[in-house]
């Protein structure tokens, strides 16, 4: 089991913690094998089963104490098994949600007890306990790679003595070596079966973006280099001991606006890995991140340079250099105005014809014809060789589609559908010139076309839908139902299905059907629009078509089942800043807040009539929380009267509506109008009460609504009088959920700027110490918001020093924090830092850590945030030693001189703050005057800000008396 699940069991990224198992098919194969095996234990090998493990297993369950009867104590919320070990433990024991087992016979029983539950306890016991055979025969039968000797070991323990424990021990090392064995050939199996990459794909992904590498400014990347020049006759530049985990090549690859990413291509994808390790000509092989389906893909995610730089490429990125012995044919794909080019947008086919050996292969040679990708015939673009297949395709096309009409009872006939404007997939938002606001973000992601070489790739599935497309255009009403109910059959969560529809002109039909005056095709229609509008293509698509327009029609639709469906679907489509306009344009904000306003918000005792009204808010919540992601939508949310509906739907115990009614206002309460509604309405004492929700998503909006209503005094007053910092408290123990975690750190911080919610923070609750915690945690926001958290903690305490230096290691952590490439987490930490150095033993210990360069290292950046906080801790750093002197020689005055030039007023008084202190060594003194310091203070002598008056006029004062030591000293 050890050894399956160190080599063969696939972990997400650890970070700083033990890493979680993916949810994928070849981890749950192995997981109900696992269980199979343990369910039988006590039945096949019962001397064995009642062995007692070294020390318990030991996690977090998600069974309750009701699930235990019959051999088992209970009280109140702990469960202890009747058998016990020679020194009076249970063999097993549940205190709360932590559950400890001490041998198989348990383990099996659990099991049972556990039923449709069991899979999810033996993933939540083999992720707390990564080497489980450690815990059951000891530390030195651990799994280890390469040569294994325990069980020589214990062959030779078994001859030397007659212990029964011994023979024992090694009874079930045999069966587990077994299952280990067992688990290793299936696992081998699965990936054998789900090959996606090979060397020679990877070879040529790599040669194709060498061809646009180097220097230049509108390269794609810097350099992209393999680790190793050796390659293996299977193309394979992977060692043969990491040929065997299915990895093919290492890369080195220099994007211009990131650091060098090492990543491994595998069959099973491509991955950042531990890069290169020093002293050593060797990879840390260990996955770092997500995996991904191609480099391309991968480079997508990790640099926006490569992005950006990739869309400038014109048609010639894939044209290569003409071969004299062959006739060679190119396709060459025009580029679009407005679109954003992708290396999967396009089809690279090149024809090889070689000499004529017989007169039927010459024949059959000349009769090939090369097809566009998929893309560009959506669109209606080809090369000029496949006019004729495009001439044909628009004449087949008009015979089918005419101008909008409504559709008669009797049948829908096949002249009805209409003619769109071809379409246009953007890939991202991030090149459409529509822009809502500059706060907004947004959910789309990056996902690249695919695109078919040839009919023989296409699956089952593609015809399959190919062959519905005639029942939709040129059936009657009762066929296209027909054809409609049995498109829903297909699986249409998967893209293959998803595009097909769009590929063959379904997806026009499905939104002219919505047009139609026949309810029934409505709804079929708009249940399958529902599924494939998670497809970024497709929601793009469906905005291209006008398909946004008609469904916001269709919310005045006095059918509930149809207002559900097209609310929900614009909830889907929504999610792109056009889309979003889109629906504010044509009155979709008013009439969506329309759907809040129901009758009751009762959540349990209801009606038929009151949980249809309950459901069409629930859609109409959703479309909403889309909708709120635009400045201008908030307003129109407001001014339609939504936030009385919103503050009446808030008091709702059903999770299902909270979430998404919690989610607008998270989205809307970074307006000051919205902020005082939330207020005033009464909606933080709901807030603080689904902070002790189970759902985690839901505890993550509340929390974030804190966040951001907490900016004023009287909201983080009423957090407090409503008991939501215990709440927030205890969220920060969730280590797993990092979303959740940045949404409470920042509530914290934000609550925190009042002194008596720090008191009660610091006294009763062990916040800081939480907090302190938290800037472990790899993830930026969360680090930023628990440092910003900390800061007022620190400003407010009675005894801040003695507190600080209580976090063992606290120190060290929260500098080294400075090497951070994040913005925002360089600022929260110099904030920090500043409130540290305000203690002298706490200054002295920082700077033992090596503060003063690693804060000089930082003064080159031009982001003002940075700079106030920067520039505040190097005025707090210089009370210390020769701090000043090590500020001077490590270059960090010139570039602070250059701070005053600043728009912010608050980057001049922390500014001028830290040259004064600095002004202290006469080296600094000279560097300042050199970089025309006085004049810019001279200016800010005058400040009606008396701070910035004070320490500007100091620091002149000691640069003119250094001068005056100077011309006394040379001239007597």
């Amino acid at each position: 089991m050890g050894a399956a699940l160190t080599r063969a069991a696939q972990w997400t990224a650890a970070g700083s913690g033990a890493g979680t198992l993916e949810i994928t098919p070849l981890n749950e194969s192995l997981l109900n094998q696992i269980v199979k095996f343990v369910e039988d234990f006590s039945t096949r090998h019962p001397q064995e089963a009642a062995f007692v493990f070294r020390e318990p297993l030991e996690w977090k369950t998600q069974l309750g104490c009701s699930a235990f009867g019959e051999g088992y104590e209970i009280d109140k919320a702990t469960v202890q098994s009747e058998a016990k070990d020679e020194g009076g433990h249970p063999l097993l024991l549940l205190t709360g949600s932590n559950l400890q087992v001490r041998n198989f016979d348990q383990l099996s029983h659990l099991l049972q007890i556990a039923a449709e539950k069991k899979l999810k306890e033996a993933q939540a016991c083999l992720e707390a306990n990564r080497d489980p055979i450690v815990k059951i025969l000891g530390p030195e039968y651990a799994t280890v790679e390469g040569e294994d000797t325990s069980m020589l070991r214990l062959l030779e323990k078994v001859k030397k003595d007659d212990d029964p424990q011994t023979e024992m021990k090694m009874k079930i090392v045999i069966l587990l070596h077994h299952l280990d064995m067992q688990l290793l050939n299936s696992s081998l199996k699965h990936i054998s079966q789900d090959v996606r990459l090979n060397p020679a794909a990877v070879n040529n992904e790599v040669n194709l973006l060498k061809n646009f590498s180097g220097k230049g400014e509108d390269t794609v990347l810097e350099s992209l280099e393999y680790t190793s020049d050796y390659t293996f006759s299977n193309g394979c530049r992977a060692p043969p001991w990491r040929q065997v985990h299915g990895e093919i090549c290492y890369l080195i690859i220099k994007p211009h606006d990131t650091d060098p990413l090492c990543i491994t291509c595998s069959t099973a994808g491509v991955f950042l890995n531990g890069g290169e390790i020093k002293g050593k000509d060797e990879i840390d092989y260990e996955r770092k991140s997500d995996v991904y389906k191609d480099i391309v893909t991968f480079l997508r995610e990790r640099s926006p340079k490569f992005v950006e730089n990739m869309a400038k490429q014109e048609f010639t990125f894939f044209k290569e250099p003409t071969n004299e012995k062959n006739d060679q044919h190119v396709q060459v794909v025009p580029k679009v105005s407005g679109q954003s080019p992708n290396l999967d947008d396009y089809t690279e086919k090149n024809v090889y014809e070689k000499r004529k050996n017989s007169a039927a292969k010459s024949r059959s040679i000349d009769k090939k014809i090369l097809e566009p990708s998929m893309k560009w015939k959506n669109i209606g673009l080809s090369a000029a060789h496949n006019d004729k297949a495009v001439r044909e395709k628009e004449r087949r096309r008009s015979s089918t589609v005419s101008g909008k009409k409504k559709k008669k009872a009797s049948g829908i006939p096949s002249e009805s559908v209409k003619t769109q404007p071809a379409l246009k997939c953007k890939i991202s938002e991030k090149f459409e010139e529509v822009s809502e606001s500059s706060s907004e973000t947004d959910e789309d992601e990056e996902q690249p076309v695919r695109h078919q070489e040839g009919s023989s790739d296409l699956p089952s599935e593609y015809w399959g839908i190919q062959k519905l497309a005639k029942f939709l255009r040129g059936g009657n009403q009762t066929a296209t139902v027909i054809a409609l109910c049995a498109m829903r059959d297909f699986n249409l969560t998967q893209e293959t299905c998803q595009l097909a529809i769009r590929d063959i002109g379904c997806l026009e039909v499905l939104i002219n059907l919505l047009d139609t005056e026949e309810i029934k095709c409505q709804i079929g229609s708009l249940k399958i629009l529902k599924e494939i509008s998670q497809n970024t293509l497709i929601r793009h698509a469906i905005a291209d078509l006008e398909g946004l327009q008609i469904m916001v029609k269709i919310l005045d639709s006095p059918d509930t089942d149809l207002k559900c469906l097209a609310a929900e679907t614009i909830a889907n489509v929504a999610r792109f800043k056009r889309a979003r306009r889109t629906v504010r344009h044509y009155g979709g904000i008013k009439k969506l807040v329309g759907l809040l306003d129901c009758m009751s918000v009762k959540s349990t005792g209801l009606t038929l009539h009151q949980a249809k009204d309950t459901e069409i808010a629930r859609c109409g919540a959703l479309a909403l929380w889309s909708c709120s992601k635009s400045t201008k939508n908030k307003e129109a949310i407001r001014k339609a009267g939504g936030i009385p509906l919103l503050a009446k739907w808030l008091k709702s115990s059903d999770v299902d509506i909270l979430t998404p009614v919690v989610g607008i206002l998270q989205e809307c309460a970074s307006e000051p109008s919205y902020r005082l509604a939330i207020r005033t309405e009464g909606m933080i004492e709901n807030l603080v009460k689904n902070l002790s929700s189970e759902q985690e998503e839901l505890q993550m909006h509340c929390a974030s609504a804190i966040f951001k209503c907490a900016e004023d005094k009287e909201t983080r007053d009423l957090v407090r009088q409503h008991g939501g910092l215990q709440p927030l408290s205890v969220l920060l123990d969730n280590s797993e959920n990092k979303r959740l975690l940045a949404a409470v750190t920042g509530a914290i911080w934000k609550c925190a700027i009042s002194e008596e919610n720090v008191s009660k923070i610091i006294d009763r609750l062990d916040g800081v110490r939480l907090l302190w915690s938290l800037l472990k945690n790899p993830n930026p926001d969360v680090q930023a918001n628990a440092a910003w958290a900390i800061c007022p903690c620190i400003e407010n305490a009675k005894d801040a020093g003695e507190m600080v230096r209580s976090f063992v290691g606290g120190l060290e952590l929260i500098v080294n924090l400075l090497k951070s490439k994040n913005k925002e987490v360089l600022a929260s930490v110099c904030a920090a830092i500043t409130n540290i150095a305000k203690d002298e033993e706490n200054l002295a210990v920082i700077t033992d850590h090596g503060v003063v360069p690693l804060l000089s290292k930082l003064v080159n950046t031009n982001n003002d945030k940075l700079r106030h906080h920067l520039a505040e801790a190097i005025s707090h750093c210089c009370m210390w030693g020769s701090n000043r002197v090590t500020f001077g020689e490590n270059k960090a005055v010139a570039p602070l001189v250059h701070y005053l030039k600043s728009n912010d007023p608050l980057v001049h008084r922390a500014t001028a703050q830290a040259l004064y202190q600095l002004s202290e060594d006469p080296s600094n003194c000279i560097t300042m005057h050199e970089n025309g310091v006085v004049k810019l203070l001279l200016a800010m002598v005058g400040s009606t800000d008396e701070t910035l008056q004070e320490a500007a006029a100091g620091c002149i004062a000691n640069i003119r008396r250094l001068a005056l030591a100077t011309e006394k000293a040379k001239y007597g």
